[in-house]
């Protein structure tokens, strides 16, 4: 029963579905659960370290598990649902649909689903040697090592005592008697022998604290075991599992398929003898693991990583899975444009470039999966959280905290947080512009004509651009087109007489480059020789398409890259960059062989913090290599920003950009989805993002076409100035856009927000410490603030916090010149706004607030000296 793997390229084909449907995976069976009298007594607590307790509720309440912190015994931060199985398995089969960085993974064939569950055991283990010597008459996946503790094993450190607990996960269904009393002590499990094999598997369920907020589990499965009842064998008992023969089973019984071929299930053959069946279980693996457990109906579930189109994610099933976005992720028409064209280029509302299985709810509930195997997040049961995890055993982390932002807290403090940001990047504009020498200087002198405070040019095509049927195109290659930028270290020289660094481009692919006639280096080249690639089945350097060209992807499981990509960094840092986008990471093939010999598919999730890390290590060895004044100059500090990423990419990337939002006003994939993916980043321990300027994808389709808007381009500007970095980008055609250097107005509306972002650079150094030290964002839901207001929960991309002194509540939809502004209700909450003096002390209503181009809705708290400091900087830059 070998679980398959199938690879689907669909990079090619150019007529597609323009409404694909939702991959199909397994769905959501609910399993019954017994609890051995026993073994297991009822209503009994169990020690977690010395922070936590397990409840065992008993099975004379359906049988449940609770688990509680031992400040609040009775508010329950996990607990099962009572009488229904809370861990499950299956073996099936998967397809992978790959085109162009986008993946739809799907369950092709389900060959056996084990979703009954018995518990058997809960232990106390009060040390390693004490769980080895209890056990010893069973297997567990806990082996003695000499040396070793459990932490040891698990990676983390344990606080003793641990919970151990066992039992069985079963295939066959209940039979449903009557009796007087408990019909879970009583009823039992019956198997045909004229139906597929009966199937079941030991499995171990390990508590354990990681510290004085965490609680650890994981979930292991022995083998299964397969058996065929017959009237020889009746009455057999496995673990307190009654086994009926056929002959005492009713007819309907007998008939009645265990698995059911509505949901996509394959029985196992009829037909198989017990030596074919024991054959089958020594080659037999779980390869789907499943946890449910308890939600209330009125739960809300926030984080889920960076998403775009929704904030709560109750009645959803959320796939944790790194890839493009999308252009359009539903908006219409454009989604389905894109559609037909490439197959699934379009997105859908889940898709994003940086998930991370990870979320907190309105209940203070919080739960983090370790380790990178995709997984599904089934929220769509009002009573349940259902996680289907791709691998053979789970690990993860139940937080406790009583507040959104102790939650932030506890869990960044686990996965990591950024490092500080060099002072010279938050301090005014990042201007994102191409075109060469001439084009940045002419560029350069206009905004010194406007005043706009400028903290760096973000140049993308430094390495120069090639013409595609795409149209101009980066050269994939890591170094200066010193025909494209001639005088490329005087122009560096000169922006830095100005105290302006300069920044570029690269990603972790490269592309042939026969063709450029002015190269210095082949790249792809050196590291085809270096053999750093990443390789196909055959072993040759696996070329992925890219739009017009292809590519090879930096294999950054092979111990030798790092060091080969930070002298290329190396390289250009000696000719004065300071900073760079690190883009891509998203699109490792599923069917790639990686040095490592890791399941690609897992790799996957995984390789955009690999890309972060070896940027990050370059920083921090390039920092380290300073000396003198030059080492504490804070004008010569690195930064590199990324749009990829995982869970733990907050301990590596140093600064997030959201990718490529359209320039459009849509929900989706618009300025809309921009501040609700800086929000729900946020909450993942994204703490220092922002998106481009006006968005980047614009459409030229004969009868489709999406262009950045002046309206557009200057209500982003707006929004910007109130976010981490305020950086612009001319888009991917940027002559259909408007740019911010088009006209005078343009230009005149740049330079104002420039300095409105200026104004409260004094806080925005505040909440970057911030970040570093608690992991709490920048830009912040309500949810984070005001958790008890129930209406701040109804809120996605209306409004948001700067911290918690500035409340900003931006135009977002063409054409309007005001907005409804909503007061939370909290302690000492009245807000000032910042263009008319006027405050609202009245908490908990909306107010519809004039909000004309150049003035959009904006408020600090009243008296507050953070809001008073950033009225008194305007003032003084005349902006009010």
């Amino acid at each position: 029963m070998t679980a398959i793997l199938k690879v689907t390229k669909k990079h090619h084909k150019h007529l597609n579905n323009p409404f694909p449907s939702t991959p199909k995976s397994l769905p959501l069976i609910p399993g019954h659960l017994h609890f051995n009298p026993h073994t297991v007594p009822p209503h009994k607590t169990f020690p977690i370290g010395t922070d936590f307790h397990l409840l065992n509720g008993g099975a004379a309440a359906g049988g449940f598990l609770s688990i509680s912190h031992r400040s609040q015994l009775k508010r329950s931060i996990w607990s099962t649902i009572p009488g229904q199985a809370f861990v499950s398995a299956a073996v099936a089969e998967t397809e992978v649909e790959e085109s162009r960085g986008s993946f739809a993974i799907k369950d092709r064939k389900v060959h056996l689903v084990c979703n009954h569950q018995t518990v058997e055991d809960v232990r106390v283990i009060d040390g390693f040697d004490d769980l080895i010597s209890e056990n010893n008459d069973v297997e567990i996946p806990y082996g003695k090592k000499d040396g070793f503790d459990l932490g040891d094993i698990l990676g983390v450190d344990v606080v003793y005592p641990v919970v151990l607990v066992t039992g069985w996960i079963i295939n066959v269904k209940r039979k449903k008697r009557k009796f007087k009393g408990s019909i879970r002590e009583k009823s039992a499990i019956t198997v045909d022998a004229a139906r597929p094999p009966y199937a079941y598997a030991k499995y171990w369920l390990l508590f354990y604290q990681r510290n004085s907020d965490q609680v650890g589990f994981q979930v292991n499965f022995g083998k299964p075991r397969f058996e065929v009842a017959n009237p020889k064998t009746a009455g057999v008992r496995a673990s307190g599992i009654k086994v009926y023969p056929a002959h005492r089973l009713s007819r309907f019984q007998r008939i009645r398929p265990i698995l059911s071929r509505s949901v996509g299930y394959v029985p196992l053959s009829t037909m198989e003898d017990e030596k074919a069946v024991e054959e089958q279980a020594k080659d037999a693996d779980f390869n789907r693991v499943c946890l449910s457990y308890w939600s209330e109906a009125e739960e809300r579930f926030y984080g889920f990583g960076e998403q775009f189109s929704h904030m709560d994610f109750k009645g959803k099933r959320v796939p944790i899975l790194v890839q493009e976005q999308g252009i359009g992720r539903g908006d219409q028409p454009i989604t389905l444009a894109i559609n037909l064209v490439s197959y699934r280029a379009g997105g859908d509302w889940s898709t994003t470039y940086a998930p991370s299985p990870f979320y907190m709810t309105s209940k203070m509930r919080s739960l983090y999966l370790e380790g990178y195997n995709y997984s599904i997040f089934d929220l769509t049961r009002e009573d349940r959280v259902h996680i289907q995890v791709h691998g053979t055993s789970v690990q993860g982390v139940i937080l406790h905290g009583n507040s959104p932002t102790e939650l932030i807290e506890n869990f960044t403090g686990t996965i990591g947080r950024p490092p500080e940001l060099p002072y010279w990047i938050i301090s005014g504009a990042v201007v994102g512009m191409q075109g060469g020498t001439d084009v940045v200087r002419d560029t350069w002198d206009q905004l010194r004509a406007y005043d706009v405070p400028i903290s760096a040019f973000w140049l993308q095509d430094w390495v120069g651009q090639r013409e595609t049927f795409v149209g101009s195109q980066l050269w994939w290659n890591w170094e200066v087109d010193d025909l494209h930028y001639e005088g490329w270290l005087e122009l560096v020289k000169d922006l830095r007489r100005e105290r302006i660094s300069m920044m570029t481009y690269c990603n972790p692919c490269l592309a042939p480059t026969e063709a450029k006639q002015n190269r210095r280096r082949n790249l792809f080249d050196e590291a085809k020789r270096l053999d750093i690639l990443v390789k196909d089945k055959d072993g040759e350097p696996y070329m992925v398409p890219n739009t017009a060209f292809d590519v090879g992807m930096l294999d950054l499981t092979h111990p030798n890259t790092g060091m080969w990509f930070k002298n290329i960094l190396q390289e250009m840092v000696d000719d004065g960059v300071r900073g760079w986008m690190a883009d891509f990471g998203e699109g490792l093939p599923v069917d790639a062989t990686l040095y490592s010999g890791e399941d690609p598919i897992t790799a996957h999730n995984r390789y955009p913090e690999l890309w972060a890390k070896i940027n990050r290590e370059f920083v921090e060895e390039w920092k380290g290599s300073r000396l003198g004044k030059e080492k504490e100059d804070p004008e010569e500090a690195l930064v590199f920003f990324m749009r990829a990423g995982f869970r733990d990419s907050p301990k590596w990337a140093m600064l997030f950009w959201e990718g490529d939002q359209m320039v459009s006003w849509q929900n989706n994939d618009g300025i809309k989805s921009a501040v609700v993916g800086l929000l729900s980043s946020g909450m993942c321990g994204y703490a220092l993002n922002h998106s481009d300027i006006g968005g980047y994808c614009a459409v030229n389709f004969p009868l489709i076409k999406y262009h950045r808007s002046e309206e557009l381009l200057l209500r982003w500007m707006e929004l910007s100035a109130f976010t981490t970095v305020f950086r612009t980008h001319e888009g991917n055609k940027p002559s259909c856009n408007s740019q911010f250097y088009s006209n005078h107005k343009t230009l005149s509306h740049f330079a104002r927000f420039a300095k409105v972002y200026k104004a409260w650079k004094f806080y925005r150094i505040q909440l970057v410490k911030e970040a570093t030290q608690k992991g709490l964002p920048i830009c912040r839901h309500l949810f984070l603030h005001y958790p008890e207001d129930e209406y701040v929960h109804q809120l996605t991309y209306q409004q948001f916090l700067v911290g918690e002194e500035i409340l900003v509540v931006p135009v977002l939809d063409k054409g309007k010149r005001d907005v409804k502004a909503y007061f939370p209700i909290g302690e000492n909450c009245s807000w000032k706004h910042i263009w008319t003096g006027e405050t609202y002390t009245q908490q908990g209503i909306e107010v519809r607030i004039e909000a004309p181009l150049g003035y959009p809705a904006v408020f600090v708290k009243y008296d507050s000296p953070i809001g008073e400091t950033f009225l008194n900087n305007l003032r003084d830059l005349d902006i009010v």
